[in-house]
Order: structure tokens, then sequence, then C-alpha cells
């Protein structure tokens, strides 16, 4: 399976092709409210055209934002595609120079210009986390808590108290859930186990 990348931060990345100025930014973002919220924060309302493009797993959504129909949003998506991006959106601003660029020059400079941006952005794996919750007497506490908090990606933490220990919300990486089943199982002998959010 390929791993899935996202950006570390935002990035942004400037050229100039026959005197119109193309200007991207590409960020991380974590639902289709956050991408909503870039785009309408990064768009420059003195440019001519703000085009963008977003991917989050299955969804996507793109505009050419008054450039000809196919020229600017797909390109750029076809730029996160292309770098196997999950997560991103990226803002390219155009301020036009007085030169028509044609359709294909569109094309290739809206794509081009979120490329170059995209490939210079810093980048990590993006892992697929579930979770859940852990009922947890106090005798056991102190131990699932240091246990959890020790292994890489996952975190616990206390989300209420009961009569008798605490109810704990944990996240993990889907691929490490059936270990943490059976660490949290083996340190409690049985006494705790989590149930996972479906």
């Amino acid at each position: 399976m390929v791993a899935r990348l996202t950006l570390v931060e935002i990035a942004s990345r400037q050229q100039e092709i026959k005197k119109s100025r193309f200007a991207a930014v590409a960020g991380p973002i974590a639902d289709e409210a956050a991408a909503k919220s870039f785009i309408a924060a990064r768009s420059d309302r003195a440019a001519n055209h703000n085009c963008w493009a977003w991917r989050l797993g299955q969804r996507y959504r793109f505009s050419d934002d008054g450039e000809p129909s196919g020229t600017a949003g797909k390109p750029i998506l076809a730029a996160i595609d292309g770098q196997g991006l999950d997560g991103v959106v990226v803002v390219v601003t155009r301020w036009f120079g007085g030169i028509l660029l044609g359709s294909g020059g569109l094309i290739r400079a809206y794509g081009g210009t979120a490329a170059l941006c995209l490939r210079e952005a810093e980048k990590e794996a993006l892992v697929e986390t579930v979770s859940g919750t852990v009922t947890c007497g106090f005798s056991d506490l102190a131990l699932v808590q240091a246990r959890l908090g020790a292994l890489s990606g996952v975190q616990a933490a206390v989300q209420a108290f009961t009569e008798g220990g605490a109810i704990l919300s944990v996240s993990a990486p889907k691929s490490e859930a059936g270990g943490v089943e059976r660490l949290l199982s083996d340190l409690t002998s049985g006494r705790s186990v989590i149930g996972w959010s479906r």
C-alpha cells in the first residue's frame, strides 16, 4: 500500500509567466470547513482570479474562479493528486499582466505553480487513526496511562472519573489498534478493555 502524505505546514511559491503573476499557497486541512476557511483567508480580492482545489480522501472540490472551464481548478487538483497528497488545499492567485496565455498556457501556469509550491513543501505520512474509550480501575490507572502514553502515535487522556476509577479516551493508529487492545488486556489481567468507535 502506498503511504498517503499531507503537508506539515503552510507553504507558498510565486512565479511570473508572460507578465502575469501567479502565487500559490498550500496547507493541510482536516475537513471541508477548514478548506473553505483557508480559501477565504488566502484569496486576494484585488487579484483577477483566486483559483483553488482541495482533496480529503475521496472528496474533492475545485474552482476556476472566472478562468475558462478546466484551465485552473482541475490542474491544481492534478498537482495535489500527482504528488500523492491528501488533506491538502491549494489556492493559486493570478494578477493579469496583459498577455493572454490561452487554455494550454493557463493549464500549465496554474498546475505548474501549484506543483512547484507542493514539491517544495515539507510533507509527512498521513496516519489513519481510531478512537475509543477504556474503563479502568484506580489500581490500574497510573500503569495504563504510562504504558499507553509511551506507545508511538497513541494518546490517552482521562475523560471522566467514576466511583471505581476512570474512563479514558484513547486514539491510536488504525494499524496498531489490535496491539493496544492486547497490551491493555495483559496489563490489567483483562479488567480493562477498550471499546473502539465505529
